[in-house]
């Protein structure tokens, strides 16, 4: 497994093409439904797979997170994936996914890995209502497999909200309105807990927005305001001044919005900023090379309205 995790260059090439590749993982089988179902999580947010180490356990942590590992002389925080979704199983986890999300370390508990797979974003829908309400908006993407079995993506950012402090009401109180008025920007994000950090940074600095839950619809709600900019004969960007979006999203990626925003002349001189939890130099570049301005990483809302700021101003 660790070998099929270090093809760096190999993954680069899907930036643009919307396909991703997840590594499947499953949770064991659940007493209740007698199902094991499967989950993915893209490979560019994993570091490696290992059994699980010796944890130390900790005080006053939520119940999902078992303690700490120390990999290599750094200790990283755990969380037990299979009690966080609420999967009861008689089986404990035995592998660990150590994963990378904004420069952070940590483990995930899993009951086992399966394969990595190259899909397409187009195959990756948004999951029914009846799905998110039943895992409790854990769920961003959904798509089926050859052999018949669903695979749900798990939105590790939501977990991580939950379970660290990426989301405390500390990280807003620096944030000032902006001098500049009339300012509106376009976001889209897969990621409910992303979307809510971004609209509380937005509504802090007095910023206008439209958003969108994933690329397909982002770009079908742009192509929509670039023709009423048309019919009324001002530029797109008297409509709005900036277009934020995420990496990763059902039907289609950040990647490829991104590069129909920059080969559409009707959006000429509307910065792109890609805010992503994939936060390494090598995703920082494959944004860059489909046209993407600036990079801002997620969770991070301070640095967000301070690049916000200097470009809408």
């Amino acid at each position: 497994m660790s070998e099929l995790l270090k093809n760096i260059d190999a993954r680069a090439k899907l930036a643009g093409t919307n396909k991703l590749e997840i590594l499947l993982f499953t949770l064991g089988v659940d007493n209740r439904t007698g199902r094991r179902e499967t989950f993915g999580v893209n490979v560019f947010k994993v570091r490696e797979v290992m059994r699980v180490p010796e944890i130390t356990h900790a005080p006053d942590m939520p119940s999902s997170v078992e303690g700490m590992v120390s990999l290599r002389g750094v200790l990283v925080p755990v969380v037990d994936l299979v009690k966080y979704a609420n999967v009861e199983t008689d089986k404990k986890p035995e592998i660990m996914i150590v994963t990378e999300y904004n420069g952070h370390t940590q483990g995930f508990l899993v009951e086992a890995v399966d394969t990595i797979l190259r899909l397409d974003w187009a195959a990756m829908r948004v999951p029914p209502d009846m799905l998110t309400a039943q895992m409790g908006g854990l769920i961003t993407a959904v798509t089926e497999l050859a052999d018949g079995r669903l695979v749900m993506m798990m939105d590790v950012e939501k977990v991580l909200s939950e379970t660290s402090h990426f989301d405390d009401d500390y990280l807003f109180t620096h944030i000032q309105p902006i001098e500049q008025q009339n300012r509106t920007i376009f976001f889209a994000d897969d990621s409910a807990v992303a979307r809510n950090q971004i609209k509380r940074t937005l509504d802090v600095m007095n910023v206008r927005y439209v958003s969108a839950n994933n690329g397909a619809q982002a770009w079908q709600e742009l192509q929509r305001i670039a023709a009423q900019a048309v019919a009324a004969h001002v530029p797109v960007s008297d409509m709005i001044q900036l277009v934020l979006t995420d990496v990763e999203m059902p039907e289609m990626d950040g990647y490829v919005l991104t590069k129909n925003i920059k080969s559409d002349s009707r959006f000429a001189g509307i910065p792109v900023i890609m805010h992503s939890s994939l936060s390494s130099e090598a995703n920082q570049q494959l944004g860059r090379s489909v046209g993407v301005d600036e990079y801002v990483p997620k969770f991070e809302p301070q640095k967000l309205a301070a690049t916000l700021a200097r470009i809408l101003g």
